[in-house]
């Protein structure tokens, strides 16, 4: 697809906005939550393309058939220092047409956003590394030390597929890697009138997804029955829904409330941050999410039959705990739960990182010289990301996908929410911004 041409909307499209849409358009939803089935070949070979015209030789890997990932390194001034790894993922969540304004993987331009799939989570920040990366080579431009850019599969389901894979089968990509930049971050909160400040995360929970399981007797619906798999879920799922998990407050969560308030001139009391947090309008849910750990079940499964009691009753919970809370979270659904619960789960660590040092400056300077006296604040992300996996080879991480948001767009929603889409402006500030920082950092 050519780049900085007239397009149909009537203006010239941006290389980034270009790329963007490209990438929506490839359909690489990850079906299934082990992983198993998913199909990034031919976004990945899309981002193999674009780096080969710009005169790398990137490598593309398949972890299994069609999950492609695609890693190149360009080399910087100082090879003694530590690499930056910019790193994203390919794959997308299901969306259900039928609930969409627009068709998901169109690549639509509306009312100056590109709406679909994955506009958000996470192509935008595929699309301005790519940007970026394609620029400094053809212009060859030197950064001040290595830079290692992956596209990845498999994300949106651990990363088994992807970072994972990588890190278990391919670290030789990243040696020399010391630090990495990626999502959730650096997207911008308007404070008050025009205020921004800039959320970079250096935090991140843990993940526990848990399968339930409790046993009962099998029988006839109509007859009386004690021993009720499906009955007996629901009442441990009941305590679990009732359950609130003890309030921790993080650095970095303190930190950005804290924050907060320096900006706004609205005291914050430590000993109160759900006050602080409820002041924050769309961003409560997730900020307020990193105040203690969650468990909220997402899937059930009983039964084959309208008139039989069956003998087994399942569920999917979706555990998300602080740093620190890993074994005290899993011994506390333990005991909320029940006895008659079976628990089985897969664990993916906590994050965490201080909000110091050479790049966080760096990224500090780049946000200054786009959007002047705006602030940097750090904070915890209440999901997760690849972090997790390219943590295990001593990586530093910070959540940094820069973006410059209209004050009422409701960010936080559009993660894999409904009518999905990413402002041009958005998205063109933050290639700017990425380019600023991987000359400098």
């Amino acid at each position: 697809m050519p780049t900085g041409c007239e397009c149909q909307y009537g203006y010239p499209m941006s290389e980034v906005v270009d790329l963007a849409r490209a990438l929506v358009r490839y359909d690489t939803t990850n079906t299934s939550d082990d992983g198993a089935t998913g199909n990034e070949r031919p976004a990945a070979e899309f981002v193999a393309e674009r780096l080969a015209d710009a005169g790398f030789q990137p490598v593309y890997l398949e972890s299994a058939p069609k999950r492609g990932n695609v890693v190149v390194r360009l080399p910087g001034a100082d090879p003694s220092r530590g690499a930056l790894l910019v790193h994203g993922h390919l794959d997308v969540v299901p969306a259900d047409a039928s609930e969409w304004s627009v068709p998901p993987f169109a690549g639509e331009i509306r009312d100056g956003y590109l709406w679909g799939r994955g506009a958000i989570d996470m192509k935008h920040m595929v699309a301005m590394a790519l940007a970026v990366a394609r620029r400094f080579k053809r212009d060859n431009i030197v950064p001040p030390r290595d830079l290692v850019f992956a596209f990845v599969a498999d994300e949106e389901a651990g990363g088994r597929q992807g970072a994972g894979w990588l890190v278990e089968q391919h670290r030789d990509l990243f040696d020399g890697v010391t630090e990495a930049i990626s999502e959730v971050g650096g997207f911008s909160y308007t404070v008050r009138d025009d205020v921004r400040a800039y959320l970079v995360e250096t935090a991140e929970k843990g993940v526990m997804w848990l399968r339930l399981k409790v046993r009962g007797t099998p029988g006839h619906g109509s007859m009386l029955h004690t021993d009720n798999p499906v009955a007996k879920l629901t009442k441990a799922l009941a305590r679990l829904e009732s359950h609130e998990f003890p309030q921790v407050l993080h650095p970095a969560v303190r930190d950005f409330l804290a924050g907060v308030s320096d900006l706004t001139g609205v005291a914050f009391d430590p000993d109160d941050p759900q006050a602080a947090v409820a002041r924050l309008g769309s961003l409560a849910r997730m900020i307020g999410a990193t105040l203690r750990d969650t468990a909220n079940t997402t899937m059930l499964k009983a039964g084959y039959k309208a008139n039989v009691v069956p003998s087994v009753a399942e569920a999917t919970v979706d555990g998300r705990m602080l740093p620190g809370r890993e074994r005290a979270f899993e011994r506390e659904l333990a005991e909320v739960l029940g006895p008659d619960v079976e628990m089985d789960w897969d664990m993916l660590p906590p994050v965490e990182t201080t909000f110091d040092g050479r790049l966080v400056d760096a990224m500090a300077a780049a946000i200054d010289a786009e959007d002047p006296g705006a602030r940097l604040l750090p904070y915890m992300l209440s999901a997760g990301t690849d972090a997790k996996s390219f943590q295990r080879l001593g990586i530093r991480h910070f959540g940094f996908a820069p973006l410059r948001l209209p004050p009422d767009l409701n960010f936080t929603a559009l993660f894999h929410g409904i009518d999905e889409r990413v402002p041009l402006d958005g998205l063109e500030f933050g290639e700017r911004v990425l380019d600023r920082l991987l000359r400098t950092c």
